[in-house]
């Protein structure tokens, strides 16, 4: 993705799209991390980028240890509310990163990266790469981005590049004797604009298990 201004740190970007509103998702977990995810034994979690935290309060409900990591205060604050509100509080840790500068320690069963796709800088193959570093032996990287506009979106508003299936796959550089790739493809649904209008997006969906 590029820059919206040259002189807009992501951080502040983040911040100010978290204070801006009460709340910014619908609390509810993404439907690909449900699909991909409901079959696989609970371990250790990594949510990258994990906003209010549905994805993991989601997973810890299902007995995950969960680390949700974002570059924003706010959205962490709120992320620890809603773990503690749904009771999962015990299985629940939240770290502060700016992807590409810092990232979390430690080797998990899962890590989930959802959307990390952002209209201020983001260095996203080298998060991607990081986040395949970080699975577990036998563990699961799972990879959700949008691979277009949407449908409603008659003009977009900045000038961005959407990742390809066999292109992510490339760039994260995976050797086959290690890797295998167990989901990979698009999704079309139905999707609605804030200001109404039906219509939907297509996702491009990876997961891909360390063996």
């Amino acid at each position: 993705m590029t820059h919206i201004h040259a002189t807009t740190q992501a951080s502040e970007f983040w911040e100010a799209r978290y204070k801006d509103s009460e709340r910014v998702w619908s609390g509810r977990p993404n439907a690909l991390l449900v699909r991909e995810a409901s079959h696989l034994p609970p371990g250790t979690a990594l949510d990258l980028g994990c906003g209010e935290g549905a994805d993991a309060v989601w997973l810890a409900s299902r007995g995950w240890q969960v680390t949700g990591v974002d570059i924003s205060s706010t959205a962490l604050e709120r992320a620890a509310a809603h773990a503690a509100e749904a009771g999962v509080g015990g299985r629940t840790a939240w770290e502060r990163h700016e992807l590409g500068t810092t990232f979390p320690r430690g080797s998990f069963a899962l890590v989930n990266a959802q959307f990390l796709q952002s209209p201020v800088h983001l260095d996203q193959r080298g998060v991607l790469r990081q986040a395949a570093a970080a699975v577990a032996e036998g563990g699961t990287l799972l990879i959700v981005m949008h691979a277009g506009w949407p449908s409603w979106q008659s003009e977009p508003p900045f000038e961005a590049e959407f990742p390809t299936l066999e292109g992510t796959l490339a760039e994260l550089a995976l050797p086959e004797e290690s890797w295998c790739v167990e989901t990979m493809g698009a999704v079309r649904r139905e999707s609605v604009s804030p200001e109404g209008v039906e219509g939907y997006r297509e996702d491009n969906v990876w997961r891909i298990r360390r063996t």
